[in-house]
C-alpha cells in the first residue's frame, strides 16, 4: 500500500474524449409542480380536432425485418372522457383507408378498401399474433394527451440526463422522470414492505418542464406503450407537440403522428354523431376479444 502512490502513474492512462454540450440551463421543479402542470394541461382540453399525417411501421430488430407503410393523411377527433374518431385517407386519391371510433368501452374499425370491419372491446383480452390487430382506441386516448395524475396514485420524482448527437455535437439534456404507480396487493402476508405496481412514467425536459415522453405499463409490470413527444408548437390557443411517436414493443409496431393543425374546445361542442360509425351491410365483420 505504501508504494502505490509511486506506482499509480503506471496503472492508469488519461486520454481525451468528446466533451458534451449542455442543451441549456436546467429548471427546477417539485413533484407538486409537475403533477399540477400535467393535470392543468389535461383539464384545459375538453375536445380536440387534429389534422395529422400518419406513418406506420411493423416489425423490427427482433423479427429481423421491418415493413414501412405508405404515409397517409388523416384526422383525430377526441372528446372527453373517452370518445374517439380516427380517420385515415389513402394517398393521392384521398378516399378513406380506415375509420376507427370508440365510446370508451367498445370500438368499431371500418376498412373500405377491403370491405371489412372489426368490432370489439377497447381492452385486448386475447392478443393476436398479428400485432396491428391489437390496435385499440386506448392507444390513441393514452398518447395524444398526457392524462391527469389521479389523487389515489403513488408518485415519486427522479432526475437524469440524456445525451444525443445533434449537428455533429454531443448534446446533454437534463430531464425529470415522474414515476406513477399504485400499491400492489400483498401476495405474502409476511412481507413487511409496501409493493408499488408501476402504471406510468412521464418524462419532462428540464429546459421547459413540459412532457417529452411517457411509458405506460401493463399488469405484469412491462412497458406496453412508449410515447415520444416532439417539439411543442402553438396551434391557435393550444400549445402541443408537433409530433407524437407511439411504440408498441410487444406487438412490434410504431405509429408516428405529425400534427399539422389543432382545434380545441370547439363551440358548439363536438356532437355524438361525430363519433358514430355505420358498418355497410355487405362488409365482413370480425369480432375481436
Amino acid at each position: 500500500m505504501a508504494v502505490l502512490p509511486w506506482l499509480s502513474g503506471c496503472l492508469y492512462h488519461t486520454h481525451k474524449v468528446e466533451k458534451t454540450t449542455l442543451a441549456g440551463p436546467a429548471m427546477d421543479a417539485t413533484v407538486t409542480q409537475l403533477v399540477n402542470g400535467v393535470n392543468d394541461r389535461y383539464e384545459a382540453i375538453n375536445s380536440l380536432t387534429a389534422t395529422v399525417d400518419f406513418q406506420a411501421t411493423t416489425g423490427g430488430a427482433r423479427q429481423g425485418k421491418q415493413t414501412d407503410i405508405t404515409p397517409f393523411h388523416g384526422y383525430i377527433l377526441l372528446r372527453k372522457p373517452a370518445m374517439l374518431h380516427v380517420i385515415a385517407l389513402l394517398p393521392v386519391v384521398r378516399t378513406r383507408a380506415f375509420e376507427l371510433t370508440s365510446d370508451g368501452k367498445t370500438f368499431k374499425l371500418v376498412i373500405p378498401p377491403k370491405s371489412r370491419a372489426v368490432v370489439g372491446s377497447n381492452t385486448v383480452t386475447k392478443p393476436s399474433t398479428n400485432g396491428i390487430e391489437n390496435l385499440r382506441p386506448d392507444i390513441f386516448l393514452d398518447s395524444v394527451l398526457v392524462k391527469s395524475v389521479t389523487p389515489e396514485r403513488l408518485v415519486y420524482l427522479t432526475s437524469t440526463s440524456v445525451t444525443r448527437r445533434e449537428d455533429k455535437k454531443l448534446v446533454e439534456t437534463p430531464e425529470y422522470e415522474l414515476h406513477i404507480g399504485e400499491e400492489a396487493p400483498q401476495a405474502d402476508t409476511h412481507l413487511e414492505v409496501h409493493v408499488i405496481k408501476p402504471t406510468r412514467v412521464i418524462r419532462f425536459s428540464r429546459l421547459t418542464l413540459l412532457p417529452i415522453g411517457q411509458d405506460i405499463y401493463g399488469e405484469d409490470g412491462g412497458v406496453e406503450t412508449h410515447v415520444e413527444y416532439g417539439p411543442y408548437r402553438q396551434f391557435g390557443t393550444a400549445h402541443m407537440p408537433s409530433s407524437i411517436v407511439i411504440q408498441r414493443p410487444r406487438e412490434a409496431y410504431q405509429i408516428t403522428i405529425s400534427v399539422q393543425k389543432v382545434l380545441i374546445n370547439q363551440q358548439p361542442p363536438l356532437p355524438d354523431r361525430q363519433f358514430e360509425l355505420k358498418i355497410p351491410s355487405d362488409y365482413k365483420v370480425q369480432t375481436l376479444q
